[in-house]
């Protein structure tokens, strides 16, 4: 299986810096292990269009795939009560 690549969006800066470091390093692990498998048994669908969330302990993960460009776009991290608003 080809491996995808993981973009972040711009203001996915902002959102980690609301994180603390501890959890931050968690959080980068699970966005690399997307390169892998981007859909793994715990994410879920979103929308119609290719967003999903995988959750890292109380954060989720919103990201998008474009299964064509092989590319993972790290789209919103944020503690669960924030993330939907």
């Amino acid at each position: 299986m080809a491996l995808y690549k993981i973009y972040f969006k711009a203001s996915v800066e902002k959102d980690f810096k609301k994180i603390p470091k501890k959890d931050t390093k968690k959080i980068l692990q699970r966005i690399d292990s997307l390169t892998n498998e981007p859909r793994p048994n715990n994410c879920e669908k979103l929308s119609d269009q290719e967003i999903y969330r995988v959750r890292q302990g109380r954060y989720r993960i919103i990201y998008s795939i474009q299964d064509d460009e092989l590319t993972v776009w790290v789209v919103k991290i944020g503690h669960r009560r924030d993330i939907y608003r």
